[in-house]
């Protein structure tokens, strides 16, 4: 098996210190701000940024020390394999979640709908096209049938901590 190397471009700043009670999606975590610190030597790399409203961050689970192929999802009462939900706990602990850009100033990103832990490591940044990124013919296997609330009102809980 080949094994890969990433290093965090930056980190991301929260107000989320416990996995407890935290949002589970951005959607769900409209009033949470926060901000990420890039390293100096990716400034260059934000240049037309500001043009965007929102951002897909992808990111290092960095609390999460095992995984599981079968899980129960926070919005749902019964397992489903983990490929198959949001579940933390994957094989390679990454997370991605596109979140509201405020401002860029210097290496300092400001961004809003954060549902991240606080310093958690950033690998990457895309900007989210809403040509491209929007799917409105899209199906939701499972979760199409429970209550469009209920990503709103679910906060997590101690499931996936050790």
């Amino acid at each position: 098996m080949q094994h890969f190397t990433f290093q965090p471009i930056g980190t991301i700043y929260t107000p989320h210190s416990s996995l407890e009670n935290m949002p589970i999606q951005p959607f769900g975590a409209e009033a949470a701000k926060g901000y990420i610190l890039l390293k100096e030597e990716f400034v260059e790399g934000l240049k037309d940024l500001e043009g965007f409203t929102h951002l897909t961050l992808i990111y290092h689970l960095h609390k999460v020390t095992n995984y599981q192929m079968s899980v129960v999802p926070y919005m749902d009462d019964k397992a489903h394999g983990v490929f198959a939900t949001r579940s933390p706990k994957r094989p390679n602990a990454i997370g991605l979640s596109t979140v509201k850009l405020v401002k860029v100033e210097d290496n300092k990103i400001f961004i809003e709908e954060v549902d991240m832990l606080d310093k958690t490591p950033l690998l990457d940044i895309k900007p989210f096209f809403r040509q491209f990124d929007n799917r409105m013919d899209a199906r939701s296997g499972w979760l199409d049938e429970k209550d469009a609330d209920l990503v709103l009102k679910t906060k997590s809980d101690n499931r996936f901590v050790e």
